[in-house]
C-alpha cells in the first residue's frame, strides 16, 4: 500500500479519464452501428484491455465505412 501513496496521482489520474472515456464512446458506437471491420466482441475487449491505444484502434481500423 505504500506503493500507491508513492504513486502522483496528479499525473495519472488524467489518463485514467481519457481511457475510461475512449473506452464508453467506443461501446457506444459499436452498440449503435450495425456492422464493424471484425466481430463486435473482439472490438469491446480490444477496447477496454489494450489501454488507450485500443480505442484508437478501433476507430482507425475497426469502423465499417457506410
Amino acid at each position: 500500500m505504500e506503493e500507491l501513496a508513492n504513486i502522483n496521482w496528479a499525473l495519472i489520474a488524467p489518463l485514467i479519464i481519457l481511457q475510461f472515456i475512449l473506452a464508453l464512446v467506443v461501446i457506444v458506437d459499436i452498440a449503435r452501428n450495425g456492422a464493424t471491420n471484425g466481430p463486435k466482441w473482439l472490438w469491446v475487449v480490444v477496447a477496454l484491455f489494450v489501454s488507450t491505444i485500443g480505442p484508437i484502434l478501433y476507430f482507425i481500423f475497426g469502423r465499417k465505412s457506410q
